[in-house]
């Protein structure tokens, strides 16, 4: 017999394999270089090169200094460092947000199609109850004659706009 967590596992690394062989050279590049710039042997590799620059261009001999305080080369390698980085960065928020929104339309497929088999299965129980005389509850009979209606999605999207305090910023 299957089991269904492996199943479900196989899936989701299966799903995770094919966006990684879809994701472009860019985009692999930005991860690969996002996570890199973003460890600590990175902040150690940059505290130790540039405290190597400023104590050789404040303590070397005068002649052998290359960028002298207040460090005009260092700031514009800095600052040319910091927007690649800064690019490099949102290439790979960008594919992770990509990724987020196909996993967000799987979830809320996966969803609806569950409620619409819930719907189906009160729907069925209560014929079931029916045929075999039995009496629900008052509170139980209203409530799955409520839960066994189909759900509209676009009216429940409207009402959730409606409802929602309204976002002044726009």
């Amino acid at each position: 017999m299957a089991n269904p967590a492996a199943d479900n596992i196989r899936a989701i690394v299966d799903l995770e394999r094919q966006a990684r062989q879809q994701a472009t050279l860019g985009e692999r590049l930005g991860v690969r270089l996002s996570r890199t710039f973003g460890s600590m042997n990175f902040v150690a590799l940059h505290l130790v090169a540039l405290a190597a620059w400023i104590g050789w261009n404040q303590f070397a001999a005068r002649d052998l200094r290359f960028d002298p305080y207040p460090y005009g080369l260092l700031t514009f390698i800095v600052s040319l460092e910091g927007v690649f980085i800064a690019i490099f960065v949102l290439i790979a928020q960008n594919r992770m947000s990509r990724q987020s929104d196909e996993r967000d339309h799987l979830t809320l497929q996966v969803d609806l199609l569950a409620e619409q088999e819930m719907t189906l299965v009160l729907k069925m129980l209560r014929r079931i109850s029916e045929r075999l005389a039995i009496t629900p509850e008052d509170d139980e009979q209203a409530r799955a004659e409520t839960l066994a209606e189909n759900t509209n999605v676009y009216e429940l999207v409207n009402t959730i706009r409606e409802e929602l305090p309204k976002n002044k910023s726009r």
